[in-house]
């Protein structure tokens, strides 16, 4: 689970915001061309992997490394009235079992718990053997107005093989929650706050080999655009937190997918 922090960040520095349609329909078209490259990956003779682009960048990974780039389109990174934000981090996670992972992946209801502190709140809805609906309330910690995102998602899982599988995931509703955790609690109208997150997305590869297992999570999202005053402030923090909280995701992912292989705890649709 990807947290967005630094999108909290300057919540007391900007006034409040509304989704404009052309900002979805630049988020729907850039999604697109994301979900043809994911489909062209996964046909015969292609290479699925990021990492396998390049012999030393997979290396990289199975020495241990937490591989993580901007994978954004040139000149998408604007869209109107908002900013696209397109993150990819790759992990190899030694001794794991494919469906070790799937298992951990589709826990939702521990969500709160291997992804804490950014995830405060989860719970799955309904699950089956393909696609599953859950919910998450998403936090930072550190910032001093308690502004709390609430997401609905849906997410669907394809097996290519018996060693790779990827799966697609969709916020389908973000509400921002004022006054989180006190009497004044309340949710906003959709599309309306300050503009932090109005959508996620991740696509994440899984492939077993090697001795374990290698992960790969793009994670993309659409919030307000920045003022021009700010964007040199803003745009360096952007990318060192947007870069360490995916590595941090990933950690917690192994360290999660560690403790099912001990401890057997992790039961959901699709395990084997």
């Amino acid at each position: 689970m990807i947290r967005w922090a630094w999108l909290l960040l300057f919540s007391s520095l900007m006034s409040a915001a509304t989704l404009k349609p052309e900002s979805v329909q630049a988020w729907d078209k850039y999604f697109a061309a994301v979900e043809e490259n994911l489909e062209k990956s996964t046909q015969e003779n292609a290479t699925f992997l990021w990492v396998d682009q390049s012999n030393a960048r997979r290396q990289r990974v199975r020495d241990g490394e937490i591989v993580v780039f901007e994978s954004l389109r040139p000149g998408s990174k604007k869209a109107p009235s908002a900013l696209i934000h397109d993150w990819t981090g790759a992990a190899f996670l030694p001794g794991a079992r494919i469906e070790d992972v799937i298992s951990v992946v589709r826990d939702y209801g521990r969500y709160k718990d291997y992804y804490s502190p950014g995830v405060i709140r989860s719970k799955t809805v309904e699950q089956n053997q393909v696609a599953d609906r859950f919910s998450v309330v998403l936090m930072n910690q550190t910032v001093i107005v308690k502004t709390a995102i609430e997401t609905d998602c849906q997410a669907s899982y394809h097996q290519l093989s018996d060693k790779r599988w990827y799966a697609i995931s969709n916020a389908t509703r973000i509400q921002e929650i004022d006054d989180f955790g006190r009497s004044s609690e309340h949710r906003l109208p959709v599309g309306e706050g300050g503009g932090y997150l109005w959508r996620l997305a991740t696509i994440t590869r899984f492939e077993e080999r090697d001795g374990g297992v290698y992960m790969e999570v793009e994670a993309l999202a659409l919030s307000r655009d920045v003022p021009v005053s700010l964007r040199f402030i803003v745009d360096p923090i952007v990318r060192r937190v947007s870069r360490n909280s995916l590595i941090e995701s990933l950690q917690q992912t192994g360290r999660a997918v560690n403790e099912v292989a001990v401890n057997g705890i992790a039961t959901v649709a699709g395990s084997r």
